[in-house]
């Protein structure tokens, strides 16, 4: 009687000795790696490159269907001569801080209501968000007639209603910026109101239960439960908005064009007027390149700062 010949016995890989696990750990992660291979290098390319290249062409002096000459800090120098840039950093950091004042406290403050709420809270939050869906473009172009400075403007007729004169709104040096900011708060708090209530799902309920069991009002809830499990995301979207907001162009350039009198001029903004009402692309490049240089300084330092106050806490 023939029988089959019982297969070779595998020997686990704990059992094998050390050299062989490193090759087979070696060779598995190479394998991994090929076939990652293609997508790192698109990624690559279409990501760091034109990080690089803007680089390159900070230090050169580029002109449409020409070719490059390297300039060195010729582009630089020109950049921070310009008149117009100690108003459009100052404007791009008031935006910020007005933002971060007004605009990030208001997502923070609906997902904690709209987390509070028992029925229809799936209702509240696709409203909260709906502005988001909305196209920039025909975002601001409607509150552009919301903000119409003569008598027939939305937001002065609630202003006649209660007696008050209208107010210029957009064509006022001092309420442009606020009024830019409004809109953008509305337009961008959806996003945050969802990653908000997606971290409030974290939070354990019976640590609620027992704050409700002990008389806790809502302001104590949100005080000593709510904020102290949200702190990690609330660190992350507060440098995320600095981030964003340092980079504002959409809003001033649509609204304003940068006035009244250079009330709402961007940093974006001057790039923007370098690259294709100068065609000085090299003095673009390199105020995209200094901008860059400051957030990652200024993201740098927060880091490390809230590093040590969670460590303290």
């Amino acid at each position: 009687m023939t029988g089959t010949a019982p297969a070779p016995a595998t020997t686990p890989l704990a059992a094998r000795p050390a050299w062989r696990r490193r090759i087979a750990r070696t060779r598995s992660s190479g394998v991994a790696l090929l076939i990652a291979l293609p997508a790192i290098l698109i990624f690559l390319y279409f990501s760091w490159g034109p990080i690089f290249s803007s680089l390159v062409m900070s230090w050169q002096r580029s002109l449409p269907g020409q070719g490059a000459d390297w300039v060195g800090w010729a582009n630089f120098v020109y950049v921070l001569t310009d008149p117009v840039l100690p108003q459009a950093a100052l404007n791009t950091v008031y935006f910020t801080v007005l933002a971060a004042l007004f605009g990030f406290p208001v997502p923070l403050a609906l997902a904690v209501f709209i987390s509070e709420l028992r029925r229809r809270s799936w209702y509240y939050s696709a409203l909260a968000y709906l502005p988001v869906v909305v196209p920039p473009v025909v975002a601001i172009l409607l509150w552009k007639f919301f903000y119409d400075p003569s008598t027939h403007g939305v937001f002065n007729q609630i202003l006649a209603g209660l007696g008050l004169d209208p107010l210029p709104w957009l064509n006022s040096p001092a309420l442009a910026m606020p009024s830019i900011v409004l809109e953008a708060t509305w337009a961008g708090a959806g996003t945050a109101v969802i990653i908000y209530l997606a971290a409030l799902t974290s939070v354990p309920t019976d640590l609620y239960e027992a704050a409700e069991l002990d008389g806790a009002s809502i302001w104590r809830r949100l005080r000593h439960v709510t904020l102290p499990h949200l702190r990690g995301i609330i660190v992350t979207m507060l440098l995320l908005q600095v981030i964003g907001t340092m980079q504002v162009f959409t809003e001033p350039f649509l609204f304003t064009g940068g006035g009244p009198q250079n009330a709402t001029t961007s940093l974006l903004m001057l790039v923007y007027k370098y690259a294709f009402q100068q065609a000085n692309y090299g003095a673009a490049t390199a105020l995209s390149v200094m901008l860059a240089l400051v957030l990652g300084v200024v993201s740098v330092v927060y880091l490390l700062a809230t590093r040590r106050w969670d460590t303290r806490a």
